[in-house]
């Protein structure tokens, strides 16, 4: 049959790079995406390893100025975006081992490329399937956080590596009667469990009908001191909410993740300005990870929306991409690909931008939380100025 992918935008920046003439792309490249992020030279070996896996890789700098007190703390940080590997009927467990083989392989020209710290997609192990309401097959897909297949592979790689990894993942709490929740599992460099953080905002928009499976999550801002720097996950629609963002800023977060699962139709707009936006409010940086693809379902599903029934999600666009605290950001990955994109930063930037641009300074936080904690009273009567009678 037809590939859904074919018509589809492969990336703006090759639209850009194809018909902005020479002289004038880079500076519409500054106003766009600010202080230009130069290519990484990475190892021919990775570059040709991803040739021949079939995945696009990408690498790319962000500058950050010499200080005399000190030291630079570059980190690498790697995003994959990838398609799932089997159609959605296959067997459940040939589905997961199909993903852990194809993300392994991705995650090994992570090593190649000097990754530090690398992150995976919105429910990586998986189709994104809480769009037909169905518990069967789909609730089987979720493990133990602590405990579970893929987080004891992710702990083999993450040791063989010296590598910290973020998996998100769809988890079986046993602990507390067996509930699912949304869940992004942090793994330290040697290997250890370090943490979990679950999704705090649930959508409710379209087909993303995921409070049928799992609702709002318990654990807070959590920000994970690793190996290699504090980061935190505000996972998928956590990102429409700057409070959200604003939370892991306080607690301490250098980098934080948003992996994600969004279709074009509804979302892309948005995404390449929301983690920018978070990046720049809170000076740190933020990796925003999409999935690709379109992901074909047994049975048709409806979404109460006025849509015609339907059996797939819609164009998982891609486009992952790094944003830095100074605003800038690194080109994005394409929108039809498996792909890692490969980002070398100095997290003493963070604390630059804070001291040029004041914004915690300024944020008035107290007064926010004075007005937050009136505006959530049954009683709350708005501020609102009308004219004299």
């Amino acid at each position: 049959g037809r590939n859904p992918m074919s018509s589809e935008l492969e990336s703006l920046d090759a639209v850009l790079q194809e018909h902005i003439p020479a002289e004038k792309l880079a500076e519409v490249q500054r106003i766009l995406y600010g202080q230009a992020t130069p290519a990484l030279d990475l190892p021919e070996k990775a570059v040709q390893y991803a040739k021949d896996k079939g995945f696009e890789l990408q690498g790319y700098q962000i500058p950050c100025g010499a200080e005399q007190v000190r030291a630079p703390r570059v980190v690498r940080v790697g995003a994959v975006q990838n398609k799932i590997v089997l159609p959605t009927d296959a067997p459940i467990m040939e589905q997961i081992d199909a993903l852990h083989a194809r993300i392994e392989t991705i995650a090994q020209a992570a090593h190649q490329c000097g990754v530090n710290i690398l992150c995976m997609q919105e429910a990586w192990t998986m189709p994104f399937a809480f769009c037909t309401r169905e518990k069967e097959p789909w609730c089987q897909f979720a493990e133990s956080a602590e405990h579970g297949k893929t987080t004891k592979l992710l702990q083999e790689w993450a040791k063989r590596w010296h590598m910290v990894i973020v998996s998100p993942i769809l988890e079986r709490d046993e602990d507390h009667q067996d509930i699912i929740a949304n869940t992004a599992v942090v793994i330290d460099a040697d290997g250890k469990y370090l943490g979990k953080h679950r999704k705090n905002h649930i959508p409710r928009v379209g087909d993303f009908n995921e409070s049928t499976y799992y609702l709002e999550g318990n654990t807070g801002h959590p920000v994970f001191e690793t190996k290699f720097g504090r980061i935190a996950i505000n996972i998928c629609y956590g990102r429409h909410h700057p409070l959200n963002w604003a939370m892991f800023g306080v607690n301490g977060a250098e980098i934080v993740f948003n992996p994600s699962a969004t279709v074009g139709a509804l979302s892309e707009p948005m995404w390449p300005i929301e983690a920018r936006n978070a990046a720049i409010a809170n000076s740190y940086y933020t990796v925003a990870i999409n999935r690709v693809g379109t992901e074909v379902f047994p049975r048709e599903f409806t979404s109460a929306d006025g849509k015609s029934a339907h059996k797939d999600f819609g164009h998982f666009y891609g486009s992952s991409y790094v944003a830095a605290p100074n605003g800038s950001r690194t080109p994005g990955l394409s929108r039809t690909k498996d792909g890692l994109l490969v980002t070398e930063l100095d997290l003493n930037l963070c604390r630059q931008i804070k001291d040029k641009w004041c914004f915690q300074m300024t944020q008035r936080l107290d007064m926010y939380a004075a007005s937050f904690t009136r505006a959530i009273d049954p009683d709350y009567q708005r501020q609102t100025i009308r004219p004299k009678p």
